[in-house]
């Protein structure tokens, strides 16, 4: 099969100081800003850490930089999800994973009709 030029997409080149958020992370923003728009119980600890929850109490958003047992095991985010049908589950990011890119992750997760 072959396929026109004119309907390819166009390749989007950013420079490299637009993709700077790839390289690091370092701050919670973009995922704390998504989850407070959507009505998400959001609380901040004394030591900085912050804990979210759904508002259907289904899953758990924790930035953890402040939490030794989460450091020891290169853990900075935790999402644990309980669905309404299957066994409860767990994704961790480490502290490479840029926010922009958890907050993706749980975009992709919440928009899922089958969460």
């Amino acid at each position: 099969m072959t396929t026109s030029v004119t309907l390819l997409p166009a390749v989007v080149r950013p420079a490299p100081e637009d993709r700077c958020w790839l390289s690091s992370d370092h701050c919670a923003g973009p995922v704390l800003d998504l989850l407070g728009g959507l009505g998400w119980e959001i609380v901040d600890t004394p030591k900085t850490n912050v804990h979210a929850t759904s508002p259907d109490g289904r899953v758990y958003v924790g930035w953890l930089p402040e939490d030794s047992p989460a450091w020891k095991r290169d853990i900075v985010w935790q999402i644990r999800v309980r669905p309404t049908e299957g066994a409860p589950w767990v994704q961790e990011f480490g502290p490479y994973t840029p926010s922009e890119a958890v907050a993706g992750f749980l975009a992709a997760l919440i928009a899922s009709p089958g969460r």
